[in-house]
């Protein structure tokens, strides 16, 4: 059973009530999240041994998203505490034809400001098997992305299974780097690379170009983009193409397509009305991503078990997954919201 570490970011998260615009009423719903960190939870959820990395500040916002991490089994024990800030989001959920808006107030955060020698990679990554990271984490500020890469570099010569989900933040950049440049750095130490069809491009500066109707009439189209990465990056050994088609901020349908070198698999593809939370939802996914490839290896349960997990996460407020393998597996098995009694 393969030990898993994280290396991100924690926030607090702060959201209008309901689907209100920001501060239209004086009250704000707060919870712990962060994309790395919502992956440790889900782990640790369905039983595995799941580790955090982060900087935190020594102060009591600090030591609630330690207790917060602690409440379900993620370790914590290689988290760094030093003076400084906790980082911040607002969110204005979407309703119709109204996106759901995200404000960062993540600047001068202690995980923006920490140093790469704060880091022993070598001793923080002993008897971890899997390594995963996001693209949010290198968008942070400059010393993140050289702390993202060392910790990729040692996890890598270590023989850990390293993980990467692109997940672009445009808003973040803001250091004068190009994001492509730091994205194709981290690609030489990726084993399972995740993304969208449109992160190939905006993130690795690929040419091929898919649909996303693709995903119902021809998704072997997906194939085209796998290849191109298998390509350029022959260490990488598993490829999943995560697919969204937005009717509303309501009515969204998933899917995705794990590719090996040889071989590709394509989810079920589950239609979501009355969406109650987007976020966190592709972390969900990789989280059962990770688990499925542990259990299923490479196959289309695995792939239907992560896009399930995804699915199920937008029926639940909050970053984080709170469903269990049986429940999502429910849903891979087709009982769709069927009362339980």
């Amino acid at each position: 059973m393969p030990r898993y570490a994280m290396l991100g970011e924690i926030m607090l998260r702060l959201k209008s009530p309901g689907y209100e615009r920001l501060l239209q009423s004086p009250v704000l719903e707060s919870s712990i999240a962060g994309s790395e960190a919502n992956v440790a939870v889900a782990l640790s959820t369905f039983g595995r041994d799941t580790a955090f990395i982060t900087v935190l500040p020594e102060n009591d916002l600090g030591k609630n998203a330690i207790v917060e991490l602690r409440k379900y089994g993620v370790d914590t024990s290689k988290i760094l505490v030093k003076p400084g800030r906790f980082g911040l989001y607002f969110v204005e959920m979407g309703s119709s034809h109204r996106p759901t808006r995200v404000v960062y107030d993540r600047k001068d955060s202690c995980m923006a400001e920490a140093l790469p020698d704060e880091f022993n990679w070598n001793h923080i990554l002993e008897g971890r098997d899997w390594f995963h990271i996001s693209g949010i984490t290198p968008a942070i500020s400059e010393s993140a992305m050289h702390i993202s890469l060392d910790a990729m570099k040692v996890a890598k010569r270590k023989g850990l299974t390293v993980s990467c989900d692109l997940n672009l933040r445009t808003v973040l950049w803001q250091y004068g780097c190009d994001p492509v440049e730091v994205y194709r750095k981290m690609m030489d130490y990726v084993d399972v690379l995740i993304s969208n069809e449109n992160h190939f491009a905006a993130c690795l500066g690929l040419k091929e170009r898919v649909e996303e109707s693709d995903i119902y009439n021809k998704p072997e189209n997906y194939r085209r983009l796998a290849d191109e990465a298998f390509e350029i990056w022959p260490d990488v050994k598993r490829i999943v193409t995560t697919v969204r088609r937005t009717a509303s901020a309501n009515r969204q349908s998933v899917a995705a397509v794990l590719n090996t070198k040889d071989n590709m698999w394509v989810s079920s593809i589950i239609e979501i009305d009355n969406i109650v939370d987007r976020i966190g939802t592709g972390d969900a996914l990789t989280a059962g991503l990770l688990f499925g490839l542990e259990n299923t290896g490479d196959s289309k349960e695995t792939i239907s078990f992560a896009v399930a997990a995804s699915a199920i996460k937008h029926s639940i407020p909050g970053d984080f997954l709170r469903a269990s393998i049986e429940e999502i597996q429910a849903l891979v098995d087709g009982a769709m919201g069927r009362d339980q009694r």
